[in-house]
């Protein structure tokens, strides 16, 4: 037979009223959890309700909007914060906000660069932007079309056609912009003219021009400047895109500034002289 086994040691007799003097204790703790719990979350509705309240609120007519140009006849505060869906109160303690803002003023066809957004409270902001300049109107078909001089499509609502008759006008471009406005206009040589426009400056107006078109006997890069008479001056390739043996932008201005007499188509008067063709 196996032996036996030892026996069970016994069960412990609990004093007398310990589970009734314990019961207590958990239910206190489990009420106090439980408030802990509805504060909580009363805490969170009324902060809710207090972070969207009226004077908690950052509103559209809050934010001031500097460097606003004068050629700039859109309302870009109105129309950055619409295209983002911001414009309505906005949390002043949201710390999204600035970037938000940011990237709403950025996103505007006219700006090319936010410099700062600063919230304060107060609810109240403050932007601060570059705006793309126009430098030249591209010739299309129907009309025309304004760039700045880096070949960025600028908004068209904001031309009349008699402030367009202003600019500098570019001809010869087959493309259409690429894009939509605010965007590069997707075609170099637009962005050649363009540089090349902005590079004349105020020679432009002293010399009368009234256009900048592709050399129609030159290789492709090459530039003709067009007087309102008529005129023709050769200028060659734009700024940056000189060819081995072409005098640079600052050389062919020096020449302008010296006093030219504008050539004809037939016989331009030629800044560039015999060069190597551009390059392919």
């Amino acid at each position: 037979m196996p032996p036996p086994r030892p026996p069970l040691p016994p069960v412990a007799d609990p004093e007398p009223g310990s589970a009734e003097r314990t019961r207590p204790l958990a239910v206190s703790a489990l009420l106090l959890a439980l408030a802990g719990v509805v504060a909580g979350v009363v805490w969170w509705s009324v902060g809710e309700r207090v972070r969207w309240a009226e004077p908690a609120l950052l509103q559209p007519a809050a934010i001031e909007v500097r460097g606003l140009a004068p050629w700039v006849r859109a309302d870009i505060r109105s129309e950055a914060l619409r295209t983002a869906s911001l414009d309505h109160g906005l949390p002043v303690d949201d710390p999204r906000l600035p970037t938000l803002l940011a990237r709403a003023f950025d996103m505007h066809p006219w700006v090319r660069e936010v410099v700062r957004v600063d919230v304060r409270d107060p609810p109240a902001a403050i932007v601060e932007l570059v705006c793309r300049e126009p430098v030249a109107m591209v010739r299309v078909p129907g009309g025309l079309l304004a760039v700045d001089h880096e070949g960025f499509f600028l908004p068209s609502a904001d031309f009349t056609a008699e402030n367009a008759a202003l600019y500098p006008r570019i001809g010869g471009i087959t493309t259409s912009p690429q894009g939509p406005e605010g965007s590069r206009w997707g075609d170099p040589t637009v962005e050649e003219a363009a540089a090349l426009v902005a590079a004349l400056g105020p020679q432009w107006q002293d010399l009368d021009l009234v256009e900048c078109r592709p050399a129609p006997t030159a290789p492709r890069g090459r530039w003709d400047l067009i007087t309102r008479g008529g005129g023709v001056i050769r200028f060659g390739s734009a700024p940056g895109h000189e060819q081995p043996g072409e005098p640079n932008a600052a050389a062919k201005l020096a020449r302008i500034k010296a006093g030219v007499v504008p050539g004809t188509e037939a016989e331009p008067f030629d800044l560039v002289g015999e060069v190597a063709p551009p390059a392919s």
